[in-house]
């Protein structure tokens, strides 16, 4: 059903879905087990146990890390997040940026080094060595369990810098932060 009011024309909302069933359309997913290079993808997962490299690549949505799979991203352009669950080893580094958050959990190592986040960066749980260094955080960067060692040095956080439970305590200097320096960051 369409109705015309003051000159526009609406829809019901039956006729309206009808519409625009035809044209949804779903995001592709690009498998990455290799080098993905200056292109633009919509989302990146990268499989279980692979390697996958992207350099100045622009990602729609989201990188996803499974587990013992790493990542090694070079000044990429990731408009959603980037999710390591499990990984073997995750690094994003020259002058990337991230529209979303960076979560590393549960894995090995981790490089987070000139880049640009809207959200967070958290790390929880991980094993490996962990180095987030010269980076510019819109929201809060956050370390929780980790027990490989992890060095924060010299970021911009608007949030809060908040570290817990971690073995041995975090290391770093220079972090500039407008919210709050808190537990074992009061100090970094």
């Amino acid at each position: 059903m369409t109705k015309t009011v003051k000159g526009a024309l609406v829809m019901g909302a039956a006729a309206a879905l009808a519409l625009t069933a035809g044209s949804v359309s779903f995001a592709e997913e690009v498998k990455c087990s290799g080098t993905i290079g200056q292109k633009t993808v919509d989302n990146v997962r990268v499989p279980p146990g692979r390697t996958c490299t992207l350099k100045g690549t622009r990602v729609q949505g989201t990188v996803k890390v499974e587990r013992n799979a790493s990542l090694k991203a070079l000044g990429v352009r990731v408009v959603g997040n980037i999710q390591a669950e499990g990984a073997a080893d995750v690094t994003v580094r020259r002058a990337s940026r991230v529209g979303g958050s960076i979560q590393i959990v549960q894995g090995e190592s981790a490089t987070i080094v000139s880049t640009r986040l809207n959200g967070d960066l958290f790390f929880d749980s991980n094993d490996g060595p962990l180095t987030a260094s010269d980076n510019t955080v819109g929201d809060n960067l956050q370390a929780f369990q980790n027990s490989g060692g992890l060095s924060i040095t010299e970021n911009v956080i608007d949030g809060n810098l908040q570290c817990k439970e971690n073995r041995p305590p975090p290391t770093g200097f220079g972090n500039v932060v407008d919210g709050n320096k808190e537990d074992q960051c009061k100090k970094l």
